[in-house]
């Protein structure tokens, strides 16, 4: 059974469990299926007579289980959900919002910009958009594992929400007025959520506290996701600092702290990245083989399937970025970029 706990930014975040994190407002961590993310955090805001919640989980039988416990700890069932507001499309964040709604009748909020990517789910293969890119990036060997992989394509699991979030704008809760802002580059609809009279930012997957979100892994891929990612980063760090609410991670005392260290991060890589281009001129998929991997440090071989797609996606993203500043060159041949420093003036 769930008990309702006081939030510890030291425990382990993924334990089950109703955790108070401010007042009447709730984080409930629900379980995914892998090892690389072991959960998603769900956020319960008490408001009025029902609740609110920020994200929903993966609509799979083990976090529906637990998150009926959670809601019933509140002292409430699914029929009290008013509101489900949705940082961005991903199924961990979003098909379980579908699952109640269709039960409960439960109003979902989304923002605008992940229209594309809804459409391409209820009417395209599984990673089509994503085969496309790793195509482009030189590794068609990848794309022919990720096609054999596919699990069928569960078209069930998307439907549109009630009302497309248009941000930046004004959330009205019975009790309270939030703001909703667009942070592109993770998905190209992200949005986050400040409750200004609680202080906290819910930031879903744009600002995370141990790990970076990927960025141009999408079947509705964006020209530049990593050039909206980091002007979201930007946004956001140009709001008052507030306590971080993260989709994946404990709670943090600061957003701006985090916000630095991941531009950080990217300007890193950018830079290391160039490094590489300089000696090995090639596709994103030969510069990522180069490269060491997560905070692990590891090879790119040592990767699993989707981690190695993740890396050449984002090994293009930050080669594109290099290439509008002008510091690259890109060649585009029979639908694969190559990339080659840029000759001195």
């Amino acid at each position: 059974m769930l008990r309702l706990l006081p939030d510890d930014p030291l425990g382990d975040w993924t334990a089950p469990g109703v955790y108070e994190v401010g007042d009447d407002l709730y984080r409930i961590p629900l379980p995914l299926p892998t090892d690389a993310l072991r959960a998603v955090n769900v956020y319960a805001v008490r408001d009025g007579a029902g609740l609110v919640l920020v994200d929903s989980g993966w609509a799979l039988a083990q976090a529906r289980g637990l998150l009926e416990q959670a809601v019933a700890l509140l002292g409430h069932g699914f029929a009290d959900i008013r509101r489900f507001l949705v940082t961005h499309v991903h199924r961990d964040h979003y098909t379980m919002a579908v699952a109640v709604r269709r039960e409960f009748g439960t109003r979902v909020s989304l923002g605008q910009g992940e229209a594309g990517t809804l459409r391409l789910a209820r009417e395209a293969a599984p990673f089509l958009g994503l085969i496309s890119q790793l195509g482009r990036g030189g590794a068609p060997d990848l794309a022919r594992e990720l096609r054999a992989s596919a699990d069928p394509h569960d078209l069930a699991s998307w439907e549109d929400p009630d009302d497309w979030i248009e941000a930046p704008a004004d959330i009205e809760l019975r009790k309270s007025k939030w703001q909703a802002y667009p942070t592109p580059g993770h998905t190209r609809g992200h949005v986050v959520f400040v409750d200004a009279d609680r202080d906290v930012m819910f930031a879903g997957d744009h600002v995370l506290p141990r790990i970076t979100p990927s960025i141009g892994f999408e079947n509705n891929f964006a020209e530049l996701p990593l050039g909206a990612y980091l002007d979201s980063l930007r946004l956001v760090r140009g709001l008052p600092d507030r306590r971080l609410l993260p989709a994946h991670g404990p709670v943090s005392p600061s957003v701006h702290a985090r916000v630095d260290e991941l531009i950080e991060h990217h300007d890193t890589r950018l830079s290391r990245i160039a490094e590489a281009i300089a000696v090995h001129p090639g596709t994103a998929a030969e510069t990522a083989r180069r490269l060491r991997w997560t905070r692990r440090e590891r090879r790119f071989a040592e990767l699993d399937l989707i981690s190695r797609c993740l890396a050449v996606t984002e090994t293009m993203a930050h080669l594109d970025v290099l290439a509008v500043a002008g510091r690259l060159r890109r060649t585009d041949t029979d639908g694969t970029s190559h990339y080659a420093l840029l000759p001195m003036a």
